[in-house]
C-alpha cells in the first residue's frame, strides 16, 4: 500500500457478509458508482432496489448528505432523508423509532438501503435502525469524521445508548460497503478531527509499532490533513481493525476486545462527565494513558512506553488528563467501570500494553491498583 495511491480499497473478509471500504479523495459526487457495485452483490431481487433513506445530522444535511443524495437521485434512486440532532443524545430508542416511522412512510421493503452520512453517532444509530427494521435491511456507511472513518464505520457494531451506559443496546450488523472521501475532513472542526487521531494512535499502540513510528514521523502531515498522509493512515487503520474483526467478528474469542484499549476508562469518563463534555476520542486519549499507567503499576511495561504515547498525543493536540474544571470521584468512576460490558461477574478487566505494538487482556485487576492510577 503506497502513501501516494489516490484510490485505496480495504476488503473486510467475513464470508457472505464481506464488504469493501473505498478510500479516495474528492470523489463524494461519484458515490452512486460505488454503491451500484455493492448493490450488484445483493440477491437478484435486491439488485432492482431503488429506494434509499439517507440518515445524517443538521450540520451535514445541506452539504455532504446533499451531495450523496444528489448523486443517488441522478442515478435513479428515490431518496428520503432523516436529519438528527448532532451529538450522543441522538443515539436513543426515540430517535430510532422516528427512523422506523420514516421507513414505513416511504414504503421501505427488505432491500431499501439506509445510507449513513455523518460521524459515529449517525452511523451507529442508522445502522441499528437498519439492523432491526424488517429484521435487517442493507445499509452503507459514508463516514464524514476521522473517528468514524477509522473506527465506528468498520466492524459492524451498531447501537444506541442507555442512561446507565454507552452502547448498551445494539447489534453486530455489517454494512454493504463503506465509502470514505478524505476531502470531507477539510470541513471537519479541528477538535473533532483531532478526536479521531486518538483511535489512529490506538492502532499503532496495540497492533503495530512500525505504524506508531510512522505516525511519530508524520505529525506535521497529520496536523495539516495532507491528503496522501490521510489516505494511507485511514487505510492502514481500517486494515488493522478489519484484521481483528475478521478473526473475532462478535467478540466471542476475546481478540476483538483489544480494540477497547483505553475504553474502560474512557467510557466511564464520558458517562460521568455527561455526553458531549468530552469527545469520544478525547476520552480515549485520556483513557489510553490511564491504561498504560495501570500497566506500569502492574509492572508490565517501563514508563517510556507511556511517555511515547503521551508525547504523540500531545503532538496532535490531544489531552492526556481530564480537564482541570472536571472533578470526578474515584468511587463513581469505579462504579461506572463495574457496569462496563467487559466486566464479568463484577471483576474488572482491562486491555493493557506489554510493549508498543502489543496488548493483552488482564483479568481480575485489583481495585486498589486502579484506584492508585485514578488518584495519581
Amino acid at each position: 500500500m503506497s502513501v501516494t495511491e489516490e484510490f485505496l480499497t480495504v476488503q473486510v473478509f467475513l464470508g457472505a457478509r464481506s464488504y469493501d471500504i473505498a478510500i479516495q479523495s474528492n470523489t463524494l459526487a461519484t458515490f452512486a458508482e460505488s454503491l451500484q457495485t455493492w448493490v450488484d452483490k445483493l440477491p437478484p431481487q435486491g439488485q432492482q432496489t431503488r429506494k434509499m433513506l439517507v440518515v445524517t445530522d443538521n450540520n451535514l444535511a445541506v452539504s455532504h448528505a446533499a451531495t450523496v443524495t444528489a448523486a443517488a437521485t441522478a442515478a435513479g434512486w428515490s431518496c428520503a432523508m432523516v436529519t438528527l440532532e448532532p451529538g450522543e443524545t441522538s443515539k436513543s430508542l426515540a430517535v430510532i423509532a422516528n427512523m422506523y416511522d420514516r421507513l414505513v412512510e416511504m414504503g421501505a421493503d427488505r432491500f431499501t438501503i439506509v445510507v449513513a452520512v455523518g460521524g459515529g453517532v449517525v452511523g451507529d444509530a442508522a445502522g441499528f435502525a437498519a439492523a432491526t427494521y424488517n429484521r435487517g435491511i442493507p445499509f452503507v456507511q459514508v463516514p464524514t469524521s476521522l473517528l468514524a472513518m477509522v473506527d465506528s464505520s468498520v466492524g459492524g457494531k451498531v447501537g444506541v445508548n442507555h442512561p446507565a451506559g454507552k452502547n448498551l443496546i445494539g447489534a453486530f450488523y455489517q454494512p454493504l460497503g463503506v465509502f470514505i472521501d478524505t476531502h470531507v475532513l477539510s470541513t471537519l472542526p479541528d477538535r473533532d478531527y483531532r478526536s479521531g487521531l486518538a483511535e489512529v494512535i490506538k492502532y499503532g499502540t496495540i497492533l503495530d509499532v512500525d505504524f506508531f513510528e510512522y505516525l511519530e514521523q508524520n505529525v506535521a502531515g497529520l496536523n495539516a490533513r495532507t491528503p496522501e498522509i490521510l489516505r494511507f493512515t485511514i487505510a492502514a487503520s481500517c486494515r488493522f481493525k478489519a484484521d481483528v474483526v475478521e478473526q473475532d467478528e462478535q467478540e466471542t474469542t476475546g481478540l476483538r476486545a483489544i480494540l477497547n484499549y483505553g475504553h474502560t476508562f474512557a467510557h466511564a469518563y464520558e458517562n460521568l462527565c455527561g455526553y458531549g463534555v468530552l469527545l469520544h476520542g478525547e476520552a480515549v486519549a485520556i483513557g489510553m494513558v490511564a491504561a498504560s499507567r495501570l500497566a506500569e503499576e502492574l509492572q508490565m511495561i517501563p514508563p517510556d512506553v507511556t511517555q511515547r504515547q503521551i508525547d504523540l498525543l500531545h503532538a496532535v493536540s490531544l489531552p492526556t488528563e481530564l480537564p482541570t474544571d472536571v472533578t470526578l470521584a474515584t468511587a463513581d468512576i469505579l462504579a461506572c467501570m463495574q457496569r462496563d460490558k467487559k466486566t464479568v461477574s463484577g471483576k474488572l478487566r482491562f486491555i493493557l500494553p506489554t510493549r508498543l505494538g502489543h496488548v493483552q487482556e488482564v483479568k481480575d485487576v485489583l481495585e486498589a491498583a486502579v484506584r492508585k492510577v485514578l488518584e495519581r
